[in-house]
């Protein structure tokens, strides 16, 4: 998940997927729900702007709704924090030094915090497991180990994290793709599917389609030092 609060203007805009030529507006400050689709951004709009970033569960203790009801969303900060949310964007406004406002920032974070901060510690456990690419544990072996029902531990995961953890892993999976497009080797595509946990090649396509829009060569033919963005293709 992310908090963006754009400097420049009052307003983010977000482009339909299948036709940027159509968008919607939000205001200037908004929050960007986990996300398993692609979407499409203006870079001029990335001209002054503030945020965070957050890792996966650290999001929601701020939003007060489970991280879940976000996921595929772009909203306007305000539809969350109400007035909060203006008021934010003015006091970033009017600090004089990007250390001013990121105090601000920080400042907001903790005021709209909510005990607990800490993760479940089921979803702290699953997280510390997906996260080994090197075993790539099944939601099976960690669900056995954690003490809770399978049903149990989905909704925990989907509330903290954003993300059921079937689709949390494919999400890990398909990063794990772009990095190693990125180390910029010559590329077998049956060998690149095979070493990153995918059955075949095509399932390995269907999900980068899914995940990215484009073909796995489309996006090595496109791909910038920036692995979750490639520009618009004519």
């Amino acid at each position: 998940m992310t908090l963006v609060v754009n400097l420049n203007e009052d307003e983010a805009r977000v482009y339909d997927r299948r036709d940027p030529s159509r968008f919607q507006t939000t205001r200037g400050a908004l929050l960007v729900g986990v996300q398993s689709e692609f979407f499409v951004i203006d870079t001029a709009e990335q001209a002054s702007v503030i945020g965070a970033h957050f890792k996966p569960g650290g999001a929601f203790p701020f939003f007060k709704l489970p991280a879940g009801e976000f996921h595929n969303q772009h909203l306007s900060l305000d539809l969350v924090w109400g007035t909060d949310a203006r008021d934010l964007r003015d006091r970033l406004l009017e600090a004089a030094t990007p250390e001013g406002k990121f105090q601000i920032f920080e400042e907001c974070l903790l005021a709209h915090a909510s005990k607990p901060l800490l993760r479940h510690p089921a979803v702290s456990f699953a997280l510390n497991e997906f996260g080994d690419v090197r075993r790539a544990p099944s939601i099976a072996h960690v669900t056995d180990q954690i003490g809770l029902s399978s049903r149990r531990f989905i909704d925990v995961f989907n509330d903290q994290v954003g993300l059921t953890p079937k689709l949390f892993c494919r999400v890990r999976r398909f990063q794990k793709v772009l990095r190693r497009i990125g180390m910029g080797r010559e590329l077998n595509w049956t060998r690149v599917a095979l070493d990153c946990g995918y059955f075949d090649q095509a399932h390995f396509i269907h999900d980068f389609r899914a995940f990215s829009g484009l073909s796995p060569t489309a996006y090595a033919a496109h791909r910038t030092e920036h692995l979750n963005h490639v520009p618009i293709l004519d």
